[in-house]
């Protein structure tokens, strides 16, 4: 399958900010959906945030009015904004698309760690 190149995370202090991106040729055009996953080192894979073809959106609860993702179809990416941000927020982050064929694109993941 092809991967996303994922980059953005590092090191964040509590309250702070970052963007994750994923970037594939010609894929956010024609989604099923797209979303954003993490795997905290206690837990499973767990769904972040979601976003449909139609525009529909879906978030963890946890992270609510926080987290927000979005796409640009120009530059075949796809973002995690990331705001006000807490020690439970750290994980790895993998971004997942479907398109409308049914294949699908994951990232390779990357490190956010929120630590003073």
């Amino acid at each position: 399958q092809v991967q996303f190149v994922e980059s953005g995370g590092g090191l964040v202090q509590p309250g702070g900010s970052t963007r994750l991106s994923c970037a594939a040729t010609g894929v956010l055009s024609n989604i099923r959906y797209m979303a954003w996953y993490r795997q905290g080192v206690e837990n499973g894979r767990e769904l972040v945030a979601r976003l449909t073809r139609d525009g529909k959106s879906y978030y963890a609860a946890s992270v609510q009015g926080r987290l927000t993702i979005s796409r640009d179809i120009a530059k075949d990416t796809m973002y995690l904004q990331m705001n006000y941000l807490k020690p439970e927020d750290t994980a790895v982050y993998y971004c997942h698309v479907v398109n409308v064929n049914g294949t699908n694109y994951w990232g390779q993941g990357t490190q956010v760690t929120v630590s003073s």
